[in-house]
């Protein structure tokens, strides 16, 4: 069996939150609660030399997860002054994340979700419970 590519696997992340959509927004792929808000956009190589994501984030969440680790989180370009928080996906065992990595992967891009979407989707995802995944 052969392992999802990280884009595959974020993808699948994050298309499997309650009416998530996935469209190209600036010239990457992005995910969006319904049409609108976005809570994640990968990004190739934007703006630098990084595979990564960049994803919403609650209040003090971008200063914790770039503390723990500088070289896995940074604060991305245009996003990063409202608090999003930028993870690579390019670092790590083979060039890529861990399973380690995959969990707080997991845990960035619902936290994501739960920063824009409406209440009842949020109550929808706790409905929903740690299964989903």
């Amino acid at each position: 069996m052969t392992a999802l590519r990280p884009l595959d696997r974020l993808r699948a992340l994050c298309l499997a939150l309650p009416e998530a959509t996935e469209r190209i927004s600036h010239g990457e792929p992005a995910w969006f609660v319904r049409k609108s808000p976005q809570f994640a956009t990968y990004a190739d190589h934007h703006h630098d030399d990084r595979v990564s994501f960049w994803a919403a984030a609650p209040a003090g969440a971008q200063q914790d997860w770039v503390a723990r680790d500088t070289e896995r989180f940074f604060v991305p370009p245009y996003v990063g002054t409202r608090g999003w928080i930028g993870v690579r996906l390019d670092v790590g065992p083979n060039g890529g994340p861990s399973q380690r990595d995959w969990r707080d992967i997991e845990d960035i891009v619902e936290d994501a979700y739960r920063a824009v979407a409406p209440p009842r989707l949020v109550a929808r995802l706790d409905a929903d419970g740690p299964d989903r995944r």
